[in-house]
């Protein structure tokens, strides 16, 4: 499809039109953070700082226990992703590739867990992680992160596994490789593309959630930074707004890391099962 220079002017303009709404908070919020608590009570919250301060990153590293929270949302992302890569990849290769009769119904009840709100299983969640004593840990996290997170990352690793030949597959078998073999030397090393998708995708969300660690943890030693950042907010609702945004700042970087390394395989994981590879 060919595009007038008018029509690319456009395009150009709305593009660059978007990108200022999307980056600008970001830049607005970094630039903040470096401001001194005099720059916050002038009139105009625009302005750039009167001077450049390091002040609020190390009063929220040493003094906020932000520390202890950035390697609390450490441990769980991480154990997390690994969970859901691995029982994803493993439950989908089993409904594709080893196809039995109820594995399309199977598939149905995964993605159904797609239209559950989070909302709903909080407080049966409560009760059941109070139960069994798990209340105030990194378990009664990552357990319904893994859970709301396998439905998107079985679907994605089907579409994946649908244009993988199966004569590959017979081809090894024949070779005298059993069905272990076959997913961990040939499936998985293939499915490079999807599992960065899948971490990306996941890792933002586990990242940045503050409803699950809101609600089962109320320990300061088991908090993440999501639930952390609450700290900056003093009594009558006033607001440390240097530290906050510091700590804001810290806590972005990661993620924003991640996806400018791993983008073009995020792209191609996404688009995996539109076109045949």
């Amino acid at each position: 499809m060919k595009f007038s220079s008018y029509s690319k002017a456009i395009l150009v303009i709305i593009s660059f039109a978007l990108l200022v709404i999307q980056v600008y908070p970001l830049v607005w919020v970094f630039i903040s953070s470096f401001k001194a608590p005099t720059d916050f009570s002038g009139n105009n919250p625009l302005s750039l700082p009167s001077r450049f301060t390091f002040e609020n990153y190390l009063s929220v590293w040493h003094k906020g226990n932000l520390g202890t929270y950035f390697s609390n949302s450490l441990i769980v992302a991480m154990t997390t992703i690994v969970l859901v890569i691995l029982f994803s990849a493993m439950a989908a290769f089993v409904i594709e590739k080893m196809r039995f009769k109820w594995s399309q119904s199977v598939l149905f009840l995964f993605l159904c867990g797609i239209m559950i709100p989070i909302q709903v299983v909080l407080i049966p969640l409560f009760i059941l992680y109070n139960e069994t004593g798990i209340i105030n840990t990194l378990a009664s996290l990552i357990l319904p992160q893994v859970g709301f997170a396998l439905p998107i990352s079985i679907y994605l690793f089907v579409s994946f596994y649908k244009y993988i030949s199966n004569e590959i597959m017979e081809a090894a078998v024949m070779d005298g490789c059993g069905v272990y073999q076959v997913f961990w030397r040939m499936i998985l090393p293939l499915s490079r593309n999807t599992i960065v998708t899948v971490v990306v995708m996941n890792l933002m969300f586990v990242w940045n959630e503050f409803i699950f660690a809101n609600t089962f943890i109320h320990d300061m030693k088991s908090r993440t930074i999501p639930v952390g950042l609450m700290d900056y907010i003093g009594q009558y609702g006033l607001t440390d707004w240097g530290a906050t945004f510091a700590a804001i700042s810290i806590t972005t970087i990661p993620t924003m890391i991640v996806y400018f390394i791993f983008n073009k395989s995020v792209i191609s994981g996404m688009t995996a099962g539109a076109t045949k590879g």
